[in-house]
């Protein structure tokens, strides 16, 4: 296996990225590191050595094991003798696309899939979880769906007042159909009704087993002492784009 080069340290100018916790949801970043991408092919030997200098690393994992013990991160032969937190590279379709799923293996022929990221074009993205995309389309269907129901009635209920005050931009003429304005008002009343009963977005199913969702606002304020520590947090940038990564000494 191919060795990348070592990132200086941070004193020596180049910002390190902050490793996030296990499981953190890290949806809304991306990294990429043109330096190494300039320097090193990315391939299926070498996607690992690359992914594992982005924040979204877990460095407890099996795969670090390996690559200590200098044998390729994705041996197969030998994850599946070991029991924990894994990656696997599930997709490949060299240089562009690479899919890495992380998962829990409690046996060699037991695994739990917990978080899956991929690689385009060099850059790293955590994909959302399968739940959260559910609950997002469903959220946007009835917002329209509420959406025209709304429009629907106020529209039936102008052209009722209208009728009502004697507007004469309804009145019926020569060879087209006469407007019941009964029928009209029975059919604003079903909407207006539909619109009352229709449920409010369902709440997501559970996180998988190792996944914490993203934290709160709340829960970030429970107190003044976790406000300061916070403020002196350096705010990372939505997309990191670092020079070539330092390995952790563990």
């Amino acid at each position: 296996m191919a060795t990348t080069p070592m990132m200086p340290a941070a004193g020596e100018g180049n910002q390190v990225a902050v490793p996030q916790p296990p499981g953190t949801d890290m949806t809304g970043i991306c990294f990429r590191d043109q330096l190494w991408l300039n320097t090193y092919p990315l391939d299926r030997n070498l996607v690992f050595d690359y992914f594992a200098l982005s924040p979204f690393y877990d460095w407890t994992c099996n795969n670090e094991n390996l690559r200590m013990r200098s044998i390729h991160p994705l041996d197969i032969s030998h994850l599946s003798k070991m029991t924990g937190t894994e990656y696997m590279l599930s997709d490949v379709m060299e240089p562009h696309l690479f899919v890495i799923r992380k998962q829990k293996r409690d046996s060699p022929e037991k695994v739990t899939p917990m978080l899956t990221y991929y690689i385009l074009d060099g850059s790293i993205y955590q994909a959302p979880q399968l739940c959260n995309v559910f609950s997002a389309r469903i959220g946007r269907a009835l917002y329209h769906i509420s959406k025209a129901f709304t429009t629907a009635a106020s529209r039936l209920e102008k052209i009722g007042n209208d009728a009502e005050n004697g507007s004469t931009a309804f009145e019926p003429k020569v060879g087209k159909e006469t407007i019941d304005f009964k029928e009209v008002k029975r059919i604003d009343h079903i909407l207006a009704s539909l619109q009352r009963k229709l449920p409010p977005a369902p709440p997501p199913p559970p996180f998988p087993e190792g996944y914490a969702p993203p934290r709160t606002a709340e829960g970030e304020n429970d107190s003044e002492a976790q406000q300061a520590a916070e403020s002196q947090v350096p705010t990372v940038d939505p997309i990191i784009d670092q020079g070539p990564s330092k390995r952790m000494k563990v």
